[in-house]
């Protein structure tokens, strides 16, 4: 590839991936107008299947994606997830009730998978000739941090500014010209023999991911923890990822090669994913409940605070991303990311009620700054230690993992918030209290919230334990975006 292709490629990478990360957020600001247009009787309760038809669709095919990348080459992988989340977003755009917006979306989620992690490993094989490591390697992992931030705000905006169905027509202009762009300029290694895919290992880890958001999802809502559902569910993860487990054993080719688990980086750098995804719930969500249950702050605006947290990401990452194209170690970056990211939570965990917003503000910057340095440093540590006949199933493993600490912070901080309450009635029925009670809930909440921000600063502080473990030397085994070859004999 030319300089001008390599740069063209990134560009598409990057569109792709923002794209992907908005859609992920973007609808949980557009609900209220979903329902009112397509099912204003019986809307609500379908509501959460929005959010989730996508997050387990995505969840479920990111490990068959690593191992169809490292079989079949990345290109035609990308272009395959990317024509899948146009066609999702086409459908769902025109959407005439919610049960199709809803398997739409699933279809949109399929793709939205692959755009998310095969991407990276796309971004990975864009270096120029003599180059060991891409430059850019880390800015999609920057890029879709400041994806996460952005989007809760830019669905507000569309649904109040324009039609909800905007959310998803807008995905069709961009990725057009993106697909287009990567058909014509992309010329990437490709696999020099056939490989067996694992279809079995990607069905149960597929049960496995399915399962475990599941009862992340309905436990302690739809149903009670204790409920048949949520137990048979339970049991169900735990039957999957035994088997899983098995398979991947006794597999020839398994999907999530256990042999990777060996490798520091790549064991130390799962572990670190899923703590941070777990973390990153607690603290962007949290914080949006803050401001507009205690400060009252509009929805429309209180997205506007995330723009900080998306600044810092995005400009602390790219800064850190040319450093170790320089040289400097990721080790490095991922600890002072740990470091910076557990101040930021202890700043928060001294939210109160009449907290100056600017603190808040400067809380969540600090956490970009964080964060910044965490979500592209690990996936390019993932690359660089990976085998490179390896390495879409480090990429996909890395963003597999993030997935589903994403999917439990969720549950651990709302549970953990619901037994700390303990003001006038629950958590759920603040909205509505008046008065005294109002004051004496809000309190309580805010007290509840700055316990549930300490806790994310004690998993930052694992994190950091988990980040002085990484090895000090940078191993690049062959070199990540190589063309996919045999590993040498033992």
């Amino acid at each position: 590839m030319t300089a001008t292709q390599r740069r063209l490629g990134m560009l598409v990478c990057l569109v792709t991936i923002v794209l992907a990360v908005l859609d992920m957020q973007i609808v949980s600001a557009a609900t209220v107008p979903i329902v009112r247009d397509l099912d204003p009787a019986h809307g609500i309760s379908k509501i959460p299947w929005l959010v989730s038809a996508f997050s387990l669709a995505s969840a479920a095919m990111l490990p068959l994606y690593g191992k169809l990348c490292d079989t079949l080459g990345a290109k035609p992988v990308f272009l395959g997830a990317l024509g899948a989340f146009l066609t999702g977003s086409a459908l769902c755009g025109a959407a005439p009730s919610l049960g199709w917006l809803i398997a739409s979306r699933a279809v949109q989620g399929v793709g939205a998978g692959g755009l998310m992690s095969v991407t990276i490993v796309v971004i990975a094989q864009l270096k120029g000739p003599g180059e060991k490591r891409n430059r850019s390697a880390g800015a999609g992992g920057v890029v879709a941090g400041g994806g996460m931030a952005v989007g809760p705000w830019l669905g507000g905006f569309l649904a109040q500014h324009a039609s909800w169905r905007w959310a998803f027509f807008i995905n069709l202009p961009l990725g057009i010209a993106a697909l287009a762009t990567a058909v014509v300029v992309l010329k990437l290694p490709r696999a020099t023999r056939s490989h067996a895919i694992d279809f079995p290992g990607a069905a149960l880890a597929a049960a496995f991911a399915t399962t475990l958001l599941l009862v992340t999802e309905w436990g302690g809502k739809r149903y009670a923890w204790s409920s048949p559902e949520i137990v048979g569910l339970a049991l169900g993860c735990v039957v999957a990822l035994a088997l899983l487990l098995v398979r991947q054993a006794t597999a020839a080719e398994p999907i999530l090669p256990l042999p990777m688990f060996r490798v520091p980086e790549l064991r130390l750098g799962f572990a670190l994913q899923g703590l941070i995804g777990l973390a990153m719930t607690g603290a962007t969500y949290y914080v949006l409940v803050y401001l507009q249950l205690v400060r009252a702050v509009p929805s429309s605006s209180a997205g506007l605070f995330l723009l900080p947290m998306a600044v810092g990401i995005m400009a602390v990452g790219l800064v850190t991303g040319r450093l170790t194209a320089r040289g400097w170690s990721e080790r490095t970056f991922v600890i002072s990311g740990t470091i910076v990211t557990l101040a930021a939570f202890l700043l928060l965990a001294g939210t109160g009620t009449t907290t100056s917003l600017w603190q808040v503000r400067g809380a969540l910057l600090l956490l970009g700054a964080g964060f910044g340095q965490l979500l592209g440093q690990l996936i390019q540590l993932a690359q660089d230690a990976a085998p490179a006949h390896q390495l879409g199933v480090a990429t996909t493993a890395a963003r597999f993992f993030q997935t589903l600490g994403t999917s439990l912070g969720a549950t651990l901080f709302g549970t953990l918030l619901s037994r700390l309450y303990d003001g006038p009635g629950d958590v759920g029925s603040l909205a509505a209290l008046r008065g005294a009670d109002r004051v004496r809930g809000m309190a309580a909440y805010v007290s509840a919230t700055d316990t549930v921000f300490l806790c994310g600063a004690g998993i930052m502080l694992l994190c950091l334990l988990l980040a002085l473990r990484l090895p000090r030397r940078r191993p690049v085994p062959g070199g990540p975006g190589e063309p996919v070859r045999e590993p040498l004999p033992a």
